[in-house]
């Protein structure tokens, strides 16, 4: 199976058991943190773009002086697909590093 196959309900639920922090919003996914600082914020940022090009796949990012909003889908699929799963986790070991919760 493609990593940009949509998946099934089923397979969302249990992706998403496995990340407390991120929530269904209908096709998409989204985790909020706030990080020590605003320059944590931004490295978690940089941290998270890195793994987005290596993954091929960019998260909406929304930056409000030390809160980060994180919202994934994959357009091209129409939903969700396992390259919104991976990058979740990526993202929350990002925000693990710059201790951001």
């Amino acid at each position: 199976m493609s990593n940009r196959a949509r998946l099934s309900e089923d397979e969302i639920t249990a992706g998403l058991a496995e990340l407390p922090h991120w929530t269904r919003e209908g096709d998409s996914i989204a985790r909020s943190a706030d990080a020590p600082d605003f320059p944590a914020g931004i490295r978690v940022v940089v941290a998270v773009a890195e793994q987005a090009e290596a993954l091929d796949h960019h998260p909406d990012i929304d930056i409000r002086w030390r809160t980060l909003r994180f919202v994934l889908s994959t357009h091209s699929a129409g939903g969700l697909t396992s390259l919104d799963l991976a990058l979740a986790a990526r993202i929350d070991e990002a925000l693990r590093a710059e201790s951001a919760a």
